[in-house]
Formats: C-alpha cells, structure tokens, sequence
C-alpha cells in the first residue's frame, strides 16, 4: 500500500513539472520552502485535471506530453517580425507507407480577411520526425510561409488528404486551425522619449472632492485636471483601475479586486453630462428634488466615499436616461443609435456576457438571495445554455441597460483622451492595469475555461507582510489560456490600453510566475505557476505598437535581475520608488544618477505611505492602532528605523543641492521638503517622472493599508481639499517650476496653456 502512495506521488511529481508547478521556492528571509503534494494536487485540481486515480494521472501525463503531436498543430504560434517567413510543424497521424499518397493544403488570412493558399504535393512532402502513440504512427512535416507579414493577428488553416479513410474516426480528411500572432520585439516608445524626459500627476479618480461632482470623482473633473497638468507642463495624468467594481462596503470597493478588467465603473459617469439627462424633463425634476438632493448633498459633503450611495443616486438617473434613449434612439439607423450599435458589434460577445452577468446577478440577488454565481443553478453556469439564451430573450431590455452604460463611459473617457491629445500632451492617460479579477466577477463567469477554481492569487512571506498576502482572486491557467489562443489576456490588454498613452501593468512578475494559494491551505504553503513569459510580452508589445501606448511594468519586490532584464529588452519601463532605491543590504538611498534611465520614478503609490504620512510615521500608528503590528517591541524598532530613514533623507538630499547643508530634521514634513525630494528625482534619468497628487496637498492616510478589510478606511478617502482648491494651489506652480528648471531636455506639452492661466492663492 505505501508502494502505491509513492507511485502516486511521484506520478503528481511528475504532472506538476510539466505544469509548470514550483517544487520549490525561497521566500524574502532565506527560507526555503518545499511545496507539499496537497498543495500540488490542489493546484492540479484547479487547473480542471483530472487525479483521483493512477490511470487518470497517467491518462494526464501521457496527454500533456504528446499533447503537439496529438493535435496536429498548436493552438497558437507567437513570432518575431523579424523571425520569418513562418514555419510550423504538423503531426499528421498516418500509417507506414501511406504518406506517399498524402496530399497537405493549408492558408494563412490576415485580419482583412486577406487569404494566401498553398498546396504541397506529395511530391514535396518530407517528414522531419515522427512518434508511435498509442500504437498511432504520428509523422512530424514542416509548412513554410514565403511572405515577410506585417505585425497583427492570423489564423492558419490546415487540411490533410488522403484517398484511403486513414485518420482517426475513419475520415480521408483532417482539418486543423491555429492563431498566429506576429509581434515587434520591443513595445511602443515616444519618439521624443528616446532622449528627452517628462513628468506626470497620479490621481486616485474616485477620491477628488470637487464641488460638481456626485461625491465620487468622474470624467468631468478628471478634463479639469488633465487641462491643469497641460498648463503646468506636465504630458500625463496617472490613474488608478477604472475596472467595474461591485461599489459595495467594505470588500467590493478595490479598484485592484474588480468584477472585470474588460469593463470599467459606472461611478465615473458624469451623469450630467448624458444628452438624454439634459434633455429629460422628469430626470432633471428627480435631481432638483428635495429628497434627492438632500442624499447627494450627504454624499458630497462626506469626508468617506459612500460608493453604494453614489451608485444608486447614479443608476437611478441612468435608468431614466435609458428609458428616454430606448425610445427615442435605440432601434434608429442614425445617430446616437447606430453609434450604439456599432460600439455592440465592435465589443462583440464579450460586453454581451458582461451584460448577461450583470443583469444574471441582480436577478439572482433579488429572487433568490444568492450573491454568487457559483451558487446559481447549474444550468447559468454553461453560457451556451438554453437556459442562458431563454433568460437573454426575457431581459433584453435590462441587458442592453448594462450596455448603455459601458457605452456612455467609453464616449466620455474617449472624450477625455481626445481632450489631452488637443492640449499637446504627449502621453495624455496612463492607465493601471489590475493583475486579476475576483472570482464572483463576469470574467470568472464569462471565461471559466482559462480561469482556475479554488485558488487565489498572492505572494510569499517578505518584509512588507511577513504572513505572506492572498489577493483574494484566481488566476489564469496557463495552458488553458494557451489553448484559446490568448483570448482574453489580448482583449484585457487591448481594452485597457484604448483611450490611453501610458499602461501601468501591475505585479509584471506575475507575466514570468505567479504565487497560487488553494483554498484551505495558509498562504506561506502556496507555491509559484511559471507562465509562458516570452509569449505573453510579445502580446503586449504588438498591443502596445498597435494602440502607440508606453508600457510600465511594476517590478517591486524580489524580482530578479533577469526579469528585469526581459522587461527592459521588450522596452517595458520599470517602475522604481523612492521609498525602496537603497543600497541593500546598505540602508541608504542610492543617489539620482543611479536610477535606471529606461524607468518611471516615483516616491510612493496607493499602497504605502504619502510624504506627510511616512513622516509623521501616520502608516505605523494606524498599523499599531488596528493590530498590523501587535508587539510593542516590533512596532518600536519600526519606528526607531523610520526616524533613522529620515536622517538618510536628508543626507541624501543634501549631498545633491535640493536642501541646504543647514536644514535639520522637522517633526513634520513641509511643503519644501516634500518639493526637494521630487527635485531629486527629477535629478534622475528616468524617461518619465510621476507625482502623486497626495503628496503635494499634505494628505496623512495612505488610500491602502494592505492586509485591512473595514479596519481601515481602504479606497474610500476623499481628497482635504476639493478641486477647485487644488487649481489654486501655488504648491503645483512651484512644482512646475522645479521641472522646468531641474530637467535636461524636459518634453512640455506642444499646445500647453502658459503660465499665467495658473491662478495662485
């Protein structure tokens, strides 16, 4: 019987390798850890294999290994532009002797629809290989296009011929498709970038106080602000996740945990700004009643972002829109209606299955009380169902609501990109790109197939957080992704670098491996997937040429110098923080000129303290306050090390110019100092430099406390002042100044305002 355990495990051993599951990993404090046959079957279970018995993890094994030669031909073909004309082999399972009568035509056809035919006689087939599987005698060919093709996407058909039914199922003819994907080496940088250098504002959207909005930042103030940052001198406006979000207190309101990447929240819409609000009657005496006004004036006035309110205030003037505009215009062959449908047809099925969710959902919740599709009837989880096509027909009407809705964010953020390319901004949004959606979300409905069950995503024990994290999401499944040629991953990069001249993609380790946690089993037992990394990058170069979008990769952590290598070959920016640029094992901060050149520089982001807070030690506190740090010991070294990192500051800061050899170490951080610090990154030869609005007008809290779920007020915090005291701000116009003075061949915007637009208080 013990002979039969370790046959077993030593066959998961065996599946998990060519799974591409770590047998090992070292966390940050040098310890080793050996991932455990539970967690290697867990995984294995959630990659939809099958191992409750010996046959079927040889029947796994067996598949995974001869997998190329059993489907003819791979799914999908990725290759340089430079590395042609394309040859692929085909397997062709054939019997001896009988090649001789075997007859191979095969097309490729670009996205135009453009097709170029080849038919090899048999005459001119030679076989480079060939495997006995199964007792099935497989021959390995080479096709070989003759034509250089320009980068972008094609599918390659195949059909095999034979006079004598010789192929599987008793057929004379084998028939075969597969996506090629022919990429650039490297992605999209500004022409201008390749010598100059230009800044940018960081804002956290949702978190702007103006005195129009409905409590929530939205397009509306984020126009004002990219009109600001032109006249200022900057090219860019930095944001956080747009992604859909369930807008619901306290686990539905992380940018970074949305219900989809491919569809973004409502809670931006300028609701005011619709045609069919400003031409309705009824929704303007809804919005001027006392009632109504009253809940939007708690909502303005709140120092917390009441993300349920703000929705509900928001979709019950949407539906009135939408009622105006399925009247009026849905059906209409002119516009705004045939601009509505062809942004349908354009979206395709995928803005139909987050619709379909959507609607799904709110059902399932009101009827029946369920808040998670996983606990819907069977029958809703197979999107080919009857049942899923009889539930389409009987809310047509509510799904094309959902619909409207994404509509109308995209003609406003359209609005918004086109916006900056007038004012000359050079990179106009730079969009952040969550690495996954959470497993109550549409994507995880929508594409169950790619998506793994009961896992989540995470990373191992370090400094920052030494249990280790869970991001409460599941991750992509390599070879299934593989298999469907990349479906969603291109769609995810490609809706989210629409509108954008600048994507941040986050945690860019997980491109190369990321961190699987099965449910049940504590974090720290986890252990890394590897990803098929090549392919993957060069998706994201073609996406990245294609839409004339810079590419940042955040590479924080223990990534590796050879991940980094890859990511600067592929002329992806490394995203570096002042916070962490020391030189380890040496506390101290390496000096400006240090800095990587191919970069963007910042000091903090969403997730670590502002300026003011890591002063004050406010992100220590508030860690004490809540139990983060629970040992009056632990918490004391912390702080002792933060008062020790000050004085590094300082030394630093002196030893390039930005403070006098005087200055001495202030309990609180100040408006110059703050200043002097972004002046010595602005010291540095990062192409692009990025200044979190947060910093500047003195916030304390950080948006995130990493780790916190209702203890902190995560994502909700609205910015001290409201925007239109922000534009009257003089501490931007001394920013501003500093860049234009500090930076060598600094890139301004083209058509900026001058300076004397810039009102000061």
């Amino acid at each position: 019987m013990e002979t039969d355990f370790q046959n077993m495990d030593n066959l998961i051993n065996e599946l998990s390798e060519l799974y591409g599951i770590f047998p090992e990993y070292w966390d940050n404090f040098k310890k080793k850890h050996i991932t455990s046959i539970e967690t290697k079957k867990a995984i294995l279970r959630s990659m939809k294999l099958k191992i409750d018995s010996v046959e079927n993890i040889l029947k796994e094994i067996n598949e995974r290994r001869w997998k190329a030669w059993k489907n003819v031909i791979e799914p999908v073909y990725i290759l340089s532009v430079n590395d042609q004309p394309l040859t692929i082999p085909v397997h062709i399972p054939i019997r001896e002797d009988e090649e001789a009568e075997l007859t191979i035509s095969w097309s490729i056809e670009n996205e135009k629809g453009q097709k170029t035919s080849f038919i090899i006689s048999r005459d001119n087939i030679t076989a480079t290989g060939q495997q006995l599987i199964d007792n099935i005698r497989y021959l390995k060919i080479n096709i070989s296009d003759t034509i250089q093709r320009d980068i972008g996407y094609y599918v390659i058909s195949i059909i095999c011929k034979h006079p004598r039914h010789i192929f599987p199922g008793e057929n004379n003819i084998l028939r075969k498709e597969a996506k090629v994907i022919i990429t650039p080496d490297t992605c999209y940088i500004r022409p201008d970038l390749h010598e100059g250098r230009t800044w940018g504002l960081s804002i956290n959207l949702y978190s702007i106080r103006s005195e129009r909005n409905w409590g929530a930042g939205d397009f509306t103030d984020l126009k004002k602000i990219a009109r600001w940052v032109s006249a200022l001198g900057g090219n860019f406006v930095g944001i956080n996740p747009l992604h859909a979000i369930p807008n619901t207190h306290p686990f539905g309101l992380s940018p970074y945990s949305p219900v989809s990447r491919l569809y973004k929240n409502f809670i931006y819409l300028d609701v005011e700004d619709i045609p069919e609000v400003a031409e309705s009657e009824d929704t303007r005496t809804t919005i001027t009643s006392a009632n109504f006004y009253e809940q939007l004036d708690e909502c303005r006035k709140g120092d917390l972002i009441d993300y349920e309110k703000v929705a509900t205030l928001k979709e019950k003037i949407l539906r009135h829109a939408f009622d105006i505009f399925y009247q009026r215009h849905c059906f209409q062959d002119t516009p705004p209606g045939k601009d509505f449908r062809s942004y349908m047809l354009g979206e395709g099925i995928a803005l139909e299955f987050f619709s379909i969710f959507l609607t799904l959902h709110e059902y399932m919740r009101r009827t029946n009380g369920v808040y998670n599709w996983q606990e819907w009837p069977a029958v809703y989880h197979d999107l080919s169902s009857n049942a899923i096509q009889e539930f389409k027909k009987l809310h047509e009407k509510e799904i094309l609501f959902y619909t409207y809705i994404q509509w109308l964010i995209d003609k406003q953020l359209k609005e918004s990109s086109g916006l900056c390319g007038s004012l000359g901004m050079n990179i106009g949004l730079y969009f952040d790109l969550a690495i996954g959606s959470f497993g109550g979300g549409s994507d995880a409905w929508s594409y169950q197939d790619v998506i793994a069950c009961n896992i989540d995503v995470g990373a191992p024990p370090d400094d920052f957080s030494p249990g280790g994290q869970n991001w409460g999401f599941p991750p992509m499944i390599p070879e299934k992704l593989r298999d469907s040629g990349y479906e969603l991953f291109i769609h995810t990069i490609r809706k989210n670098m629409k509108y954008g001249g600048a994507l941040r993609i986050d945690h860019a380790l997980g491109l190369f491996r990321l961190f699987w946690i099965p449910n049940g089993i504590s974090t720290e037992n986890g252990t890394y997937i590897s990803y098929p990394s090549e392919e993957l990058l060069r998706i994201i170069a073609l996406e990245s040429v294609r839409n004339r979008t810079i590419v940042i990769a955040e590479d924080l952590g223990t990534i590796g110098e050879n991940v980094r290598e890859t990511l600067k070959r592929f002329h992806m920016l490394s995203y570096r923080l002042f916070y962490f640029e020391r030189n380890y094992p040496d506390p101290s901060f390496i000096l400006p000129e240090n800095y990587p050149d191919m970069a963007l520089c910042a000091v903090t982001t969403h997730d670590l303290p502002t300026i003011y807070g890591y002063w004050a030690g406010q992100d220590l506190k508030v860690k004490k306050q809540i139990g983060i740090v629970s040992e009056k010991t632990t918490w004391q070294e912390q702080f002792n090390e933060r008062e020790k990192d000050k004085k590094r500051i300082l030394s630093v800061l002196k030893s390039k110019g930005t403070i006098p050899d005087d200055y001495t170490l202030h309990l609180e951080m100040t408006p110059e100092l703050c200043l002097a610090i972004y002046n010595y990154l602005a010291l540095t030869p990062c192409r692009l430099v990025l200044v979190y609005l947060d910093d500047i007008i003195g916030m304390l809290n950080q948006q995130n406390m990493p780790g916190t779920v209702g203890s902190h007020p995560n994502w909700q915090q609205k910015t001290p002042l409201t925007l239109e005291e922000i534009l009257l701000s003089r501490r931007f116009e001394s920013l501003s100044e500093m860049f234009r003075k500090t930076i060598f061949n600094l890139i301004t915007p083209v058509q900026s305002f001058p300076q004397g637009n810039i009102k000061s208080v």
